[in-house]
């Protein structure tokens, strides 16, 4: 039996994509197809090395984006509460709390926060630059 004539019994999609690439001379062009792997791409773990790439990607993650989602809220209520525009900054500091219980339950636990209260709203700013 010929490899090209075997059937798998079970539907592999994957597979057959990259068969099919394979077959279209698609695995000749890969970049850096012949060249050898640098020495950094085995240093460190493999979580480590996943940051990096997500990193020089452009990839932030949910807990970070929380992060300056949470400092802008905080600089734009702060503003208003000095400058004795106080309506609707209590259901903003409740909102605001509740992202930093999103924000608790997804960073590292050293970079976890406490909530906020509007009396120590510009305390909470600086925590939070």
């Amino acid at each position: 039996m010929d490899k090209d004539d075997y059937t798998p019994p079970v539907n592999d999609l994957m597979g057959d994509i990259l068969r099919n690439y394979e077959k279209s001379g698609g695995m000749d062009r890969i970049k850096g197809m012949g060249q050898p792997i640098s020495d950094e791409y085995f240093s460190g773990d493999i979580f480590q090395h996943f940051q990096k790439i997500a990193k020089d990607a452009g990839y932030k993650p949910h807990w970070l984006k929380l992060q300056h989602e949470i400092r802008d809220e905080l600089q734009d209520i702060a503003s208003n509460y000095t400058h004795g525009i106080k309506e609707g900054l209590h259901f903003r500091i409740t909102k605001v709390n509740e992202k930093i219980m999103a924000y608790n339950k997804s960073c590292p636990p050293p970079m976890q926060k406490s909530t906020v209260r509007l009396e120590s709203v510009e305390n909470a700013v600086i925590r939070w630059l």
